[in-house]
């Protein structure tokens, strides 16, 4: 489906990972009555930093004047001015669709760029993509409410590394052992270190084995000599 609104196009845009703040809107020089946005491919899903935008579509009593034919001066602060408020409606379009949940989950994430959960927190969530991001916020308001730790640890580590398994093992102490089909890297480590920062209750250990599964008695596959550790 195209993206047909100013809004659509800056929740795209970090989805991909990039900064609004880097979009630009220009005044569209040909464009449909019929749309907001003007791309030259009407059914592209591409974010481009430059945007041409119809803005008489939905703001005609905002804009009908800013750019009047028989206005001719002030060209670059007018097509400015369009920018910065078309930035600022979009935002207001994103708060008017956003639920109670979505809020507090923006105000996590904010909590957490501001250091009130610690400085490693601060600087591994930038490893983590917005959807991940919202998954790590999300499970944290559920902590809130819970207080499920393990239940929210193993939800929120299956839901960033695809394939990963964990075991609770709490006959001699209470530990968890974490397996993650990757290979391991700085930056997968660090999201482990953030989840278990967050998520990990006080008392518990947790073992992290990647690439290689561990060796489970019993269990064939499993069992792979010179690879891995034996349970």
């Amino acid at each position: 489906m195209a993206m047909n609104y100013i809004w659509d196009l800056l929740i795209k845009t970090e989805d991909e990972g990039f900064q609004t703040k880097d979009i630009y809107f220009h005044l569209a020089q040909i464009y449909s009555p019929y749309m907001e946005l003007s791309p030259q491919l009407l059914n592209s899903q591409v974010v481009e930093q430059h945007v041409e935008v119809n803005p008489y579509y939905r703001y005609f009593q905002i804009f009908k004047d800013l750019f009047h034919p028989d206005h001719t001066s002030d060209q670059e602060f007018r097509d400015c001015l369009l920018d910065i408020t078309l930035h600022f409606l979009a935002e207001i379009d994103r708060m008017q669709g956003m639920n109670k949940k979505e809020f507090y989950i923006r105000f996590i994430l904010r909590d957490i760029q501001a250091n009130v959960f610690g400085k490693r927190v601060r600087d591994h969530i930038k490893l983590f993509s917005k959807k991940e991001q919202e998954i790590v916020a999300l499970n944290m308001l559920r902590l809130y409410q819970t207080g499920e730790e393990i239940y929210l640890i193993k939800d929120t580590l299956k839901n960033i590394f695809n394939n990963c398994f964990i075991y609770v093992k709490s006959e001699e102490k209470d530990e968890l052992l974490l397996y993650i089909q990757q290979k391991k890297t700085e930056k997968n480590s660090k999201k482990v270190e953030l989840i278990q920062e967050i998520f990990l209750p006080v008392g518990y250990h947790i073992e992290v084995y990647w690439q290689y599964h561990f060796g489970i008695m019993g269990i064939e596959e499993t069992m792979m000599l010179d690879r891995i550790a034996l349970y």
